[in-house]
């Protein structure tokens, strides 16, 4: 038996990523292949089936370590790189391609990616905030200047930033998702849940944040005392949900009870969450940096 937690670490009786040897028991090991990511969100399930649960989404320019396929599923771990943000289930193997050196992602809740530098074609697809492009060059017609993007495609440049850039205020970048419906494992604009927006809101500022609610508690930040003299930023945990103080007295969350990411007074939340039989667990506070008094309008889906 291991105390690995699943979620983070690739193993199973058959098969082991080749870091865990002499911490798990398996028949092989391996130390995988990098792929990366190459459709606009590819979801990241429990079981290689399509009913399976969704446990999170790989956005596009992600990078995996894929340590087996099997029957068009591909066993990955996702930020391979990332302690934080590592992330262990089964992917469409048609979703990843090659890896390429990124130049480019996306800043705005979604983008469309047009066939040609003219937004009067229908477009091709989109991409959500924090896919990862690589641009090979840019366009311009009287409306707007595109990236052209390596495998074809060209989207508008304002909606994208260079790599390694990092939004000051990642409350501001969570705003952007206001009325984006609940969606149990979501990442995107399409549909997200209580940590997937924290997760992405920090990816955009510059924070290596986990998954899950339990390890965003764990790790996130300080530790508060209660929910008594909260800041703008300061997280705010439930067994199994986390909400994002937008000041003082108001919580930022994607939930289940709107169905969708919303603002409401913490003590009304505090309240109808207790109804149901839970209380805060806890209150984590980011570093001072991530957080500014600025607020940027949401974005209307």
């Amino acid at each position: 038996m291991t105390d690995l937690d699943p979620r983070r670490h690739a193993f199973r009786a058959d098969l082991a990523e080749t870091g865990l040897k002499g911490r798990v028991e398996a028949a092989s090991f391996t130390a995988g292949v990098r792929r990366q990511v190459a459709a606009p969100v590819a979801p990241l399930r429990r079981r290689p089936d399509p009913d399976a649960p969704l446990e999170t989404e790989a956005l596009r320019g992600e990078t995996v370590t894929i340590l087996a396929e099997e029957g068009g599923w591909a066993w990955a771990k996702l930020a391979p790189d990332s302690a934080a943000s590592a992330y262990v289930g089964y992917l469409p193997a048609a979703a990843l391609g090659p890896v390429e050196a990124p130049t480019h992602r996306v800043c705005v809740p979604r983008t469309l990616v047009f066939p040609a530098p003219d937004i009067k074609r229908p477009p091709l697809s989109f991409l959500p905030m924090g896919a990862l492009v690589t641009a090979t060059g840019t366009a311009a017609d009287h409306n707007a200047s595109y990236a052209e993007l390596v495998g074809g495609g060209f989207v508008v440049e304002q909606h994208l930033e260079t790599v390694g850039g990092a939004a000051p205020d990642y409350v501001a970048v969570a705003e952007r998702f206001l009325g984006a419906p609940y969606l149990w494992g979501g990442k995107t604009v399409a549909g997200i849940d209580c940590s997937g927006l924290v997760q992405i809101a920090c990816a955009m500022a510059g924070i290596d944040a986990p998954r899950d609610t339990d390890m965003q508690e764990r790790e996130l930040g300080t530790r508060l005392a209660g929910i008594e003299a909260l800041e703008r930023g300061d997280l705010v945990f439930w067994k199994g949900h986390v909400g994002i103080m937008l000041d003082g007295s108001r919580l930022l969350h994607a939930n289940a009870h709107h169905m969708m990411t919303a603002v409401e007074p913490l003590a009304e939340a505090v309240a109808r969450i207790a109804s149901r039989g839970s209380a805060v667990t806890g209150v984590r506070r980011l570093r001072a940096a991530a957080v500014t008094r600025g607020d940027a309008p949401p974005i209307v889906i």
